[in-house]
């Protein structure tokens, strides 16, 4: 009689990775197909939305000007503007119709001709936000679809760990292990497609983990705490610092044409500039400015000034320490952006293969059970 071999640790991860991959295998195509088109939305939203040429003159216009001209066009609250570092490009001022309002919507302004032009949604917005949704909650409620992308997170994970493990050959010789670094195209069918499954998600495998592991924050409240104090700093602090504002020398108001001259003075480096206005809540300037020369893109320095034109506080981001820098960075780490276009091209080829894991994992599965029918 013919004896059973033993269950061994790689016939378990071997099941592990089958019947969670089956059992996730459509809820992660759709959360990796939608990723892998967000990964280029401020592209794709740039390139179908209006144009809005401007050209350098000698003569430009205050900030303070544009902000009455929009007040005249009747095109709401103006609460900050962003200053590209191309003098070619336009201002983007934020307005709201009502405070209350949590966004607000975009305003592009010619600096040279003071013309206006409201960002209007186009259909690529409306395809982008449905994707949004896709990769966040599957099209469903929030409360019912963000844990069920939590949990297909979370078994992705597991699948990635235990394909490693199976990407390693029974015997570890180097002639056995090479074989996993390429992709057999002269090979039939069926062989290639084990090696596009293979081959592909072990190149794919950390970026997916680093995906995994920064999702969940989205997913789950306590896991971004967690994660908060196993790094101890915030995850996603939105919080502005607290001022006491009640001396003003003079009663000393300057002008937000000033409180930018003093914002370029202090961050003396060429890249965008964004200024949140004063309000009841917040009476100071606030300053966002991104440096050009900075190994990531999205790495910004903060700066708030009181009205009387004091400097309240310079908040440099390679001062911060390294566990602050890396819990502001969760987003981009995500999505790709951290290194600008070369991350995302990285990043939309990992989550084209990811899309495709769960459809060659399922071909390798059907052909194994056609095989086991035949011998049997």
């Amino acid at each position: 009689m013919k004896k059973t071999a033993p269950y061994s640790f790689r016939k378990l991860m071997n099941d592990i990775h089958l019947w969670l991959g089956l059992a996730s295998g459509i809820i992660l195509f759709l959360v990796c197909l939608s990723g892998t088109i967000l990964t280029f939305e401020h592209e794709i939203k740039d390139f179908f939305a209006d144009d809005f040429i401007v050209e350098k003159t000698p003569n430009k216009e205050t900030i303070s000007g544009l902000v009455t001209a929009l007040k005249v066009a009747d095109m709401g609250f103006v609460t900050g503007v962003t200053i590209a570092a191309d003098e070619e490009e336009p201002y983007v001022f934020n307005v709201k119709k009502d405070l209350k309002e949590r966004r607000g919507s975009k305003v592009l302004v010619n600096p040279f001709s003071s013309e206006i032009q409201t960002v209007k949604k186009t259909s690529a917005d409306a395809f982008l936000l449905s994707m949004f949704k896709l990769h966040r909650w599957l099209l469903l409620d929030i409360k019912i679809g963000r844990p069920i992308v939590g949990v297909a997170t979370i078994i992705f994970l597991i699948i990635s760990l235990s394909g490693i493990v199976l990407w390693f050959p029974k015997k570890l010789k180097w002639r056995n292990i090479k074989q996993g670094f390429k992709i057999k195209t002269k090979a039939n069918w069926k062989r290639i497609n084990h090696d596009l499954h293979n081959t592909l998600g072990f190149y794919a495998c950390i970026f997916l983990i680093i995906m995994g592991v920064t999702g969940l924050c989205w997913s789950f409240e306590g896991y971004k705490d967690g994660l908060g104090n196993l790094i101890g700093a915030e995850i996603f602090n939105r919080s502005s610092p607290k001022f006491d504002l009640e001396k003003n020398p003079g009663n000393k108001v300057i002008s937000v044409d000033e409180a930018i001259e003093i914002a370029n003075k202090t961050l003396a480096y060429k890249g965008d500039l964004s200024v949140t206005f004063p309000t009841k809540k917040s009476n100071y300037y606030s300053f966002r400015k991104t440096n050009e020369a900075n190994f990531s893109p999205v790495t910004s320095d903060r700066l708030y000034v009181a009205l009387s034109g004091e400097i309240l506080a310079a908040d440099y981001f390679k001062d911060k320490p390294l566990n602050v820098q890396f819990a502001s960075l969760i987003k981009p780490i995500h999505t790709g952006d951290i290194y600008g276009l070369f991350s995302k091209i990285i990043y939309f080829l990992v989550c084209l293969i990811a899309t495709s894991l769960p459809v060659t994992g399922t071909i390798i599965w059907i052909n194994k059970m056609k095989k086991t029918k035949k011998v049997k």
